[in-house]
């Protein structure tokens, strides 16, 4: 059998017939070609025709009253109409080739190599947000084209988001996209911290209490009113023949003035017995989240929830983007709690004072004028705080700047 027959099929049949021969002259003059004959008995013959020349052969027969029976079918045809009546595997071994096809072209793993102090999440963090993604145009995320991973710019924004980088490259190995690093060593950077120039600026707007200087020049006087962002303490130092320039360190005590709202409920719902659990299972692809699970997932303060997630990590270590997370929920019973005005004002204040304490880098409260009054089912708090605090921040400069030398 040629290749031309075996893909237009080819069907062996059994023709049992009273005069066979006569069935065979019969069907050359039908024009149906036939091949491989050969006399089984007397009245028997085995024969091969074309796919398309069987109807008119069994119709023949019919009308002669011969026996025609299907033995076999031969030839490529039948092989992949055979295989095309399977759609299972067909779409099996479509999406195979389409993997092979398309896999190589995507990042699917992520691996980062000569970091020793600077964790990996860290710098995968940073290359997610400065790489090349989807849709927009950044992060190294997982089915990111690998063409689109440009070495230069991910470089650029890891040496600005991580200072402790000295350098840092992206190379793509087949599906992974490595992160090569080198940090800096504690001799390269005290060198730099010789090397910069500094400024001691305002945080916030005060009334200049104090000045201490360190290193730099002094900008600012006792009783003197600044603004947030104006120079306190320069890093450069009129010498009379040359400026010295330095990194400026000193402390500047200021009076500043805050204000603050607070707002609590006048009633809430408190736990008290607990009165089931439940868990929920959810996988993690990358940055997408498939829930199997029904509902909004959306629930009050009478349900607690921890969520903790699984990841799968291969031998040797290598994690991949994706996860398990099982959340646990925990039901409550809840009874409706009021708060008297005067404990609520009580908390407020408390916590109106630790709130801003907590924003001084060093200070402290002087003066507070404070109001507490009932609103829309709550309480609420406003209060103005005379502060005496440290608003002195360190802050780098580019070389040449002038901050009040004169020329």
């Amino acid at each position: 059998m040629n290749l031309w027959n075996s893909l237009a099929g080819m069907v062996e049949v059994e023709l049992t017939s009273a005069d066979p021969e006569g069935t065979l002259a019969a069907a050359a003059e039908k024009n149906i070609a036939v091949f491989s004959v050969t006399r089984k008995e007397a009245l028997v013959m085995h024969l091969r025709v074309f796919r398309r020349d069987l109807p008119a052969l069994r119709k023949l027969c019919e009308k002669r009253g011969d026996r025609l029976s299907v033995r076999r079918t031969l030839g490529i045809y039948w092989t992949l109409n055979r295989f095309l009546a399977r759609p299972v595997l067909v779409l099996g071994i479509g999406l195979l080739l389409f993997l092979t096809l398309f896999l190589p072209t995507r990042v699917l793993f992520v691996r980062v190599e000569g970091n020793h102090q600077v964790p990996a999440n860290r710098i995968l963090e940073a290359a997610s947000e400065h790489g090349i993604g989807f849709a927009e145009a950044l992060g190294i995320r997982f089915g990111a084209s690998r063409r689109g991973v440009r070495s230069e710019r991910i470089k650029n924004a890891l040496l600005g988001a991580i200072p402790e980088l000295q350098w840092a490259g992206v190379n793509t190995r087949g599906c992974t996209a490595v992160i090569s690093v080198r940090e800096r060593t504690p001799e390269e950077k005290a060198g730099e911290e010789e090397n910069r120039v500094g400024s001691v600026v305002a945080a916030r707007d005060g009334v200049i209490v104090s000045c201490t200087v360190l290193e730099g020049t002094a900008k600012c006087t006792p009783g003197q009113a600044v603004r947030q962002g104006q120079v306190l303490i320069s890093g450069y130092t009129d010498c009379g023949i040359c400026i010295r320039a330095a990194w400026a360190k000193g402390e500047v005590y200021a009076r500043t003035r805050r204000e603050i709202t607070v707002i609590t409920p006048a009633e809430w719902d408190e736990r008290d017995a607990q009165t089931g659990s439940a868990t929920r299972f959810s996988l993690i692809f990358g940055k997408k989240r498939i829930n199997l699970w029904k509902g909004s997932g959306i629930w009050d303060s009478s349900c607690g929830r921890i969520e903790t997630e699984y990841p799968l990590v291969l031998p040797g270590g290598f994690r991949l983007p994706v996860a398990l997370a099982v959340e646990k929920l925990t039901f409550w019973n809840t009874e409706p709690t009021a708060s008297i005005e005067a404990a609520a004002e009580a908390e407020l204040k408390a916590f109106a004072d630790d709130y801003l304490t907590s924003q001084m880098v060093a200070g402290k409260i002087l003066y507070a004028v404070e109001s507490v009054f009932p609103q829309a089912g709550g309480y609420v708090l406003t209060g103005q705080y005379d502060c005496l605090e440290m608003i002195g921040r360190e802050r780098a400069e580019e070389m040449g700047e002038n901050h009040g030398q004169s020329d």
